[in-house]
């Protein structure tokens, strides 16, 4: 069970949003993750919180496929991202990496910035502690949750 704030994105949000290529120079992700979604809310790196949550709309990670998005929001202690769909590749970078994601086509409008979520990703539901309505999210299958048990594909495969 995750307990977080929400930060909400719209539609759409691409990896260079997420981390500009100029800064994927920087030597390490501990550098590169004060970047974090500068284009769209250049104190966001200073303002998220251990176990904060974002929720976004359609097609969220679009773009390149660069690893380092999903880096740069686990480095900041982001605990899942909740989208109404995501690009294929972002998906599957996020899980590689043991960062959760969850589909879940309600909630976009249904939370604001700020407001406290609480998820289960077992179980494929998410809470808002404001409204008090609970959310219906894709549940992940069993090797999928292997993987981000494991905090990723390496720690999943180092575990065999």
């Amino acid at each position: 069970m995750m307990k977080g704030q929400v930060w909400k994105f719209g539609n759409d949000v691409d990896t260079d949003q997420i981390i500009p290529s100029q800064y994927l120079l920087l030597p390490t992700v501990e550098e590169m993750k004060q970047y974090t979604f500068e284009p769209l809310d250049r104190e966001f790196a200073s303002k998220i919180n251990e176990g904060d949550v974002i929720v976004a709309g359609e097609n969220f990670g679009s773009g390149s496929s660069r690893e380092q998005a999903p880096l740069v929001l686990k480095a900041l202690g982001v605990s899942a991202v909740v989208a109404k769909s995501f690009a294929r590749i972002f998906f599957r970078n996020a899980i590689n990496i043991g960062l959760p994601v969850l589909i879940c086509k309600e909630i976009y409008e249904s939370v604001e910035n700020q407001d406290t979520l609480e998820i289960d990703v077992q179980q494929g539901s998410i809470s808002s502690l404001k409204s008090n309505e609970t959310f219906t999210s894709t549940k992940l299958p069993e090797h999928v949750m292997n993987i981000l048990e494991a905090g990723g594909l390496i720690g999943f495969l180092n575990k065999k």
